[in-house]
């Protein structure tokens, strides 16, 4: 999310607030936080399940209760209904399986909105075909969209995992830290 949010202000002079954020891979640690996040941030985020509108509406209701936020669901089943989502997104996080495209080109070329793609995917094919794991900020062909790729979200993650480690050990009573202590150091590295 930090790293969308630097491509954000540097390509397009905006900000993740009033966004629409669409989280594929829904049922994941991962896109569990970048959707957290995102909410937190003033975004529309919605989760994407593949197992019917009750797997998704279910995916949505603990992280509203325990954050206060207020995040969408959505059946990412068919392609037909991706390619809705995809249409409708400003942000895509593409945060399945490895190994398993879940964004086409065909689709980013429907997303007129779309200004960044996210894909935490390093093992081929890429969760959003188009965006290279080296990508930051790399425009996407086809689109107005830039990609970040899986090694540009990795370097971040291991320099905010490192600087979270220096936090604890410097510490000298316990401290308890969750994901949003980690955005907001990758905001700063990102």
């Amino acid at each position: 999310v930090a790293c969308a949010e630097t491509a954000l202000k540097k390509t397009f002079s905006t900000e993740l607030k009033g966004k629409r954020v669409v989280v594929f891979g829904g049922t994941g640690v991962v896109a569990f936080a970048a959707a957290v996040i995102s909410a937190v941030e003033g975004a529309e985020a919605v989760l994407v399940g593949y197992d019917g509108p009750e797997s998704g509406r279910k995916l949505a209701e603990e992280p509203n209760a325990r954050f206060a936020v207020k995040l969408g669901y959505a059946d990412g089943s068919t392609e037909e209904q991706n390619t809705e989502l995809v249409r409708g997104a400003e942000l895509i996080f593409s945060a399945g399986p490895a190994g398993k495209r879940l964004v086409s080109t065909d689709q980013l070329t429907q997303a007129t909105k779309l200004l960044v793609a996210t894909d935490v995917n390093a093992v081929p094919p890429a969760g959003v075909e188009g965006v290279g794991v080296n990508d930051n900020g790399v425009p996407i062909q086809g689109t107005k969209a830039v990609g970040i790729g899986a090694l540009a979200v990795g370097n971040i993650k291991y320099r905010t995992e490192a600087g979270l480690f220096d936090k604890m050990i410097e510490s000298e009573k316990p401290l308890y830290l969750d994901f949003r202590d980690a955005y907001a150091l990758a905001q700063k590295l990102a």
